[in-house]
């Protein structure tokens, strides 16, 4: 809309990425901010809380009588403000909505399982969830083979050149990259706020290299992958942050909601959509630091005991390692908060060490 004024009366301000991207931001904030409370109450008054795991540290009972699904709310306050403020006909801003609105639909369909089922074991099995989260995302690595100026290179972090072209393999690998970050941070949200900070920080990051590299100017000077078109993403990727600024104002701890795996997964899927049209799908272990390491003592900790019958951590992820370990809530986020932001700012660096 705010492009098609620049058109319609020629006020030049609305032609910028950065002046859209910073509105769209605030409208995002704004609309979640409004809603989110509606929200709750609509969800408290019709029990529509999060089912806690069995196995879950004690602490975590407490919060049964917590709303979740609040990903539904930021996800569409985003998508509102991006309706708003984004070129509704380039193609990237068409896959990345694709991207979260697939990926939030399947997160939505375990949330009502859970809640209804009233347990947190009542949502999709792990396999009917990885055959959707697979069908989401080859629906988007299709769009982006077929109809965007993207390249099939492979890059590394810190080298300017690419190493190879995966040519035809490069949509089993952006689907990879895709499902990996969406379980990521499904993995990672399990305190109130520790995915929430973290998925605002990479997409900052995410939203900095495709700003750079959708500019011909500045991809040159840098020496990044040119992506002709993929700077609108950046509103895209704006709005998302403002959304999830307001969310955090009610996830923070103690959390008036929960964001549900319809809020993680679709984030972590638009996370690792950023990170292949950025041509960053390596970098994105370091920028997403936090949920790397989340999901690796996961897989650590299950192989582990497969193995050898016994266990590396008290409890997996490690955000529940720490607790039983007796160390307050706030205090694990806030230094997985630190780790996050050092994470980030380290990932920067190779927009110039190159």
């Amino acid at each position: 809309m705010l492009y098609a004024l620049y058109k319609l009366t020629s006020i030049n301000l609305f032609q910028y990425i950065t002046v859209r991207a910073g509105i769209a931001f605030f409208l995002a904030f704004i609309f979640t901010v409004y809603l989110m409370p509606k929200f709750i109450k609509w969800a408290k008054a019709r029990n529509a809380n999060q089912p806690i795991y069995a196995l879950a540290p004690q602490t975590h009972q407490q919060k049964g009588k917590t709303p979740t699904m609040g990903g539904i709310v930021f996800l569409c306050a985003a998508t509102l403000a991006v309706l708003l403020c984004a070129r509704m006909n380039n193609i990237f801003v068409i896959s990345s909505l694709t991207c979260i609105l697939l990926f939030g639909l399947i997160g939505m369909k375990d949330d009502l399982s859970k809640i209804l089922g009233k347990s947190n074991t009542a949502g999709l099995t792990p396999r009917a969830k990885l055959i959707f989260q697979i069908l989401a995302s080859s629906v988007v690595a299709w769009i982006l083979y077929q109809n965007v100026d993207l390249d099939t290179t492979f890059f590394i972090p810190f080298y300017k050149y690419p190493l190879f072209d995966m040519h035809l393999l490069a949509l089993g690998f952006w689907v990879l990259v895709m499902i990996s970050s969406s379980n990521a941070v499904n993995l990672t949200d399990g305190l109130d706020g520790l995915a929430t900070v973290p998925s605002i920080l990479s997409i900052l990051s995410l939203a900095v290299f495709v700003y750079v590299g959708g500019n011909a100017f500045l991809s040159s000077y840098l020496l990044l992958p040119k992506v002709g078109g993929s700077g609108e993403v950046v509103i895209v990727a704006t709005a998302v942050m403002g959304s999830l600024v307001g969310f955090l104002w009610f996830n923070c701890y103690p959390a008036e909601v929960f964001m549900g795996d319809s809020g993680s997964l679709s984030v972590g899927a638009f996370i690792g959509y950023m990170a292949i049209i950025s041509k960053n799908e390596i970098l994105l272990i370091l920028i997403g630091f936090v949920f790397v390491l989340e999901t690796v003592s996961v897989i650590l900790q299950v192989g582990s005991y497969k193995t050898r019958k016994k266990r590396i951590f008290l409890m997996a992820p490690i955000h529940h390692h720490f607790e039983v370990k007796g160390w307050p809530e706030n205090k694990i986020i806030v230094r997985f908060w630190i780790i996050a932001l050092m994470s980030n700012l380290l990932a920067l660096t190779a927009l110039k060490i190159r």
